[in-house]
């Protein structure tokens, strides 16, 4: 059956409408549109399981008081390399930009610098904040816990979260070069994507709840997802676990999976983001980092390799010229959450 042709929205469209959702929904404004920012620049960029898809589980959060909406986040920056900001339960979007411009400055200043965002509500993808630090023209490293939906490596019973990592690197008159990926074999959202259309996911994503391989994805979200990697994938994410969640006092996967007794609300936890001066590290070597690195990225091409995000990067310039391509089941959603706010849950 010929499938209807998809709607093209101009990116800007998008973003006022998914601005004015969270609006109707009772965020201020400030958090209305740093969340809204990130969800349509994931749709913008054709990374579906963070764009339109996360409104719903948003508005769930807030519904349920899982999210502040009244918090304003807390710049507690003490002197030295660590930018600390308290989320007090919002969403780690405004914290970020809250802490930013303090995140660059001491990084310029020191060479190194952290910031640590306390008590957040994440459900973002982390590119988006390294690629923005990227354009300042640091190198960025971000890293969070998020729900005990993994089993490590040799096990059957979640323990660890999909414990997402990130990493940008400034690059001359180009995007800078990014990846953002799950530490387990994919996303949770990509499952719960392959629910919603009815299909099956590869092998190798999850086991059941006996630890018996499976590919059905109702079975996998009730059973457990797997790292990448083995025990590879497994080391890393216990090392996202260390340090984004026991290092910081903030809830590892395990605590803030309990901490929702049972509701399908979104984590509630820290983050971690790591920022360098490429500048600073270099400054007596007499060589240019950025030019340096470039040598390395260019040669990626040379030989038909692909960066990370390249395939991120087109999209978006098609998006731009063209608008996002929309179902029209996702317009009527987005016409509905507009027009009803929390209520559209319920409709």
């Amino acid at each position: 059956m010929t499938q209807p042709a998809p709607h093209a929205i101009p990116v800007e469209t998008l973003r006022a409408q998914v601005t004015a959702i969270f609006l109707k929904s009772g965020l201020p404004r400030a958090e209305a549109e740093a969340v809204a920012n990130v969800i349509t620049d994931a749709e913008r960029d054709n990374c579906k399981s963070h764009g339109i898809y996360r409104i719903a589980g948003c508005l769930q959060a807030i519904a349920a008081g899982h999210a502040k909406v009244e918090a304003t986040p807390l710049l507690q920056s003490a002197e030295g390399a660590i930018v600390e900001v308290d989320a007090r339960g919002g969403f780690s979007n405004t914290a970020f930009e809250v802490a930013r411009s303090a995140l660059v400055e001491r990084t310029k200043e020191l060479g190194l610098a952290a910031l640590v965002i306390r008590d957040c509500l994440h459900f973002s993808a982390l590119w988006h904040d390294v690629e923005a630090l990227a354009q300042e023209g640091l190198a960025a490293l971000s890293m969070c816990p998020s729900y005990a939906f993994v089993a490590p490596a040799g096990g059957s019973t979640p323990l660890l979260g999909t414990n997402p990592m990130a990493f940008g690197w400034p690059r001359p008159g180009a995007h800078p070069h990014v990846f953002d990926f799950a530490t387990s074999v994919a996303a949770r959202g990509e499952i719960e994507l392959h629910r919603r259309a009815g299909t099956p996911i590869p092998e190798g994503w999850a086991v059941d709840e006996t630890g018996q391989p499976t590919t059905d994805p109702e079975v996998a979200l009730a059973g457990a997802m797997l790292p990448f990697g083995g025990h590879k994938g497994s080391a890393i994410s216990t090392m996202i676990e260390l340090l984004s969640g026991a290092m910081l006092g903030e809830p590892m996967s395990r605590e803030a999976l309990d901490f929702t007794q049972g509701r399908a609300l979104l984590p509630r936890h820290g983050a971690l983001i790591l920022a360098m001066d490429p500048a600073r590290f270099a400054a007596r070597s007499g060589r240019d980092p950025l030019a340096e690195g470039e040598k390395l990225l260019t040669a990626f091409g040379l030989q038909g390799a692909r960066l990370p995000s390249e395939r991120r990067f087109a999209a978006r310039e098609v998006a731009l010229r063209d608008g996002i391509a929309l179902s029209a089941a996702e317009v009527a959603e987005l016409d509905r959450f507009e027009t009803l706010g929390l209520e559209a849950l319920n409709a």
